[in-house]
């Protein structure tokens, strides 16, 4: 690995002395990222104790080809506490912690993520936190504490605990300074590029979705049952990173088939900028160009002290709910509207989770938005709200809810070939509850009729369904 970091010593060098803009190099090597092939991308390791390495037996890996970004590294990790488990799991959710001046949140955290979890929720999950410090004494004592409050879960396989020794880490001596950062801010940032490098490497294959948090992070209330209707909602589209809070690398979810290639990213860039910053190059560079977040938040920050010199930090998602969340299931549906759209605001953002809506222009009798279900679903509750705070009359003002059944092809589109009206909106709404009472079949279509023209522009804020 020594041949690495020299090349990379080597490039640093260069870009210090060239002429080319910073910007116009760092887009190069992110469009050569982005079009990797399919050769070996390998830091090799013997197996090796965990002590404290001269500076003749660092970085003696080597990089044996730079044109497969789709492997994982090869880590000797050392287990603290804890082995994986063969089957995988839906979730894994990732924590790196290093010694704090002021505080240490991260007892709290653990404590958090199990206790707003149901039984059932823990099956589908692993935790997996990585102590990131080369203090090695510090470590020890930590997953001592660890292992004797959350012994059940470490042996149920729902708690991991592990290290990567600081062998396996690039000089953090003489990096560049971008953004006039201090030397030991720069060293900081850059050191936990790799600690969550090395994080996501060791988890790639534990389960089939990744959750990144931080140390000092409160979840809600069954927060996984939540994400997973998210993702459900999201089959047949593509996405790259889903977004559960406004804050940090707090509650940003990937596919952990993109774990290595986000790995080799963050080590290729890991002293050019902060990892939150980063994390934006990397969703663009695999062409998801819009954030897509979700309110409400499932994870509040709630440390007041940083982990860089035990600073003040008291950020806070004022979008977090700890004990009211129900984000609907919304089953996976396409949406048509013969309703003239404006722009880009499409009928599919208001069948989203995402802070987004459906914005047409003015509707005409005998209009409608209709939502066609991949399959026939029972639906216990249906909850539309039209128009938005600055545009409060954008609303429908003459409308009527439907559902139908045996799906059939028309001109107009993919249709039901019947339809049973379940009430008027009201004030722009409608909220119907115990729909799987009152239907005596599984629905296929919901539909929004306009019953009457109207002169405002209509905006479908979010539509809400839940399955029995």
């Amino acid at each position: 690995m020594r041949l690495v970091w020299k090349s990379l010593d080597k490039m640093r060098c260069f870009r210090k002395r060239s002429t080319i803009p910073f910007l116009g190099v760092l887009i190069t090597c992110l469009l050569f990222f982005n079009l990797y092939m399919e050769d070996g991308y390998v830091l090799e390791a013997g197996k090796r104790q965990l002590m404290h390495p001269s500076n003749s037996e660092r970085y003696v890996h080597n990089f044996r080809d730079l044109t497969n970004f789709s492997g994982t590294i090869n880590i000797t990790y050392r287990y603290l506490a804890g082995n994986p488990l063969p089957r995988k799991k839906f979730l894994t959710i990732g924590l790196s912690s290093v010694k704090r001046k002021k505080g240490n949140y991260l007892m709290e955290t653990i404590k958090s993520i199990f206790d707003q979890s149901s039984y059932e929720e823990l099956k589908e999950i692993v935790v997996v936190v990585h102590l990131a410090d080369f203090d090695l004494a510090w470590c020890e004592k930590l997953v001592q504490d660890i292992s004797r409050k959350f012994a059940h879960h470490i042996i149920a396989g729902r708690l991991l605990v592990i290290h990567a020794p600081e062998e396996y880490y690039p000089s953090l001596d003489g990096l560049k300074r971008n953004y006039d950062d201090p030397e030991d801010r720069v060293r900081f940032r850059s050191k936990q590029n790799v600690d969550y490098a090395f994080l996501l490497n060791f988890c790639t294959n534990l389960s089939d979705f990744y959750m990144m948090l931080e140390d000092d992070v409160l979840c809600s209330r069954n927060f996984l049952t939540s994400l997973k209707k998210v993702v459900t909602s999201r089959e047949g589209s593509y996405w790259v990173m889903l977004e559960f809070s406004k804050l940090g690398y707090i509650g940003k979810l990937y596919q952990s088939r993109d774990l290595p290639r986000l790995v080799h990213f963050l080590l290729m860039f890991y002293q050019e900028m902060p990892c939150d910053w980063l994390l934006i190059h990397f969703r663009g560079l695999l062409a998801q160009k819009n954030v897509i977040r979700f309110k409400p938040s499932l994870f509040q920050h709630m440390g007041y002290y940083s982990s860089y010199k035990g600073t003040e930090n008291k950020l806070k998602d004022d979008d977090f709910e700890e004990d009211s969340i129900d984000i609907p299931d919304n089953p996976p549906a396409s949406l048509y509207t013969n309703i003239n759209v404006f722009e880009n605001y499409d009928a599919t953002k208001a069948y989203s989770s995402v802070d987004e809506y459906f914005w047409g222009k003015p509707p005409s009798t005998g209009d409608f938005f209709v939502i066609v279900f991949h399959e026939p679903s029972n639906i216990s509750n249906i909850k539309i709200l039209t128009g938005t705070d600055d545009r409060q009359n954008d609303i429908l003002h003459h409308g009527a809810l439907e559902v139908g059944e045996k799906l059939v092809g028309t001109k107009r589109g993919r249709q039901c070939s019947s339809y049973i009206t379940l009430g008027e909106f009201k004030n722009g709404n409608i909220d119907v509850q115990d729909v799987d009472h009152k239907i005596a079949f599984d629905i296929q279509c919901v539909r929004i009729v306009v019953t009457a023209s109207q002169n405002e522009w209509l905006i479908i804020r979010k539509i809400s369904l839940w399955t029995t």
